[in-house]
């Protein structure tokens, strides 16, 4: 029994770390509707908002076009800041595998249980947030624009 857990968990991690990255890089890219603001893993670009919709050459709208200077620097934070949550959801669900790693390893040890218990409630706390977070910044970031 403990070596079909071990044969599973090495396949799981397999995929988990090699096949998963291959099948998304060798898939076909999807165009976006703006053509130049494709999102990769998720994590918006930087200019997210601030090309023309000019699909062939992708250029740069000025501050002008965007309503002002203000507003302009406000995509590119509320872009930045949408990366970072983005990031951190990916940490949060690191550590809720990794908890659930820990569960499963702990076997009769109640420290190690209790631990990874800890990990996974505080990591899903953390996951919630990150997904509020992302929604407000999508939220200012569509009034903005």
């Amino acid at each position: 029994m403990k070596a079909f857990f071990k044969t599973l968990l090495l396949g799981g991690m397999f995929i988990f770390m090699v096949a998963s990255p291959v099948m998304a890089v060798t898939s076909p890219q999807t165009v976006s509707a703006a053509g130049c603001e494709g999102r990769v893993l998720g994590v918006p670009p930087w200019y997210r908002g601030l090309t023309n919709e000019n699909p062939p050459e992708c250029s740069m709208k000025t501050p002008d076009d965007v309503g002002g200077l203000s507003a302009f620097i406000w995509m590119i934070v509320l872009n930045g800041i949408d990366m970072a949550l983005v990031l951190a959801v990916y940490a949060a669900i690191f550590f809720i595998m990794f908890g659930g790693f820990l569960y499963l390893t702990g076997g009769a040890v109640p420290a190690q249980t209790e631990r990874a218990r800890k990990t996974i409630f505080n990591a899903v706390i953390g996951l919630v947030i990150c997904l509020g977070a992302i929604a407000i910044v999508n939220l200012i970031f569509s009034m903005i624009t």
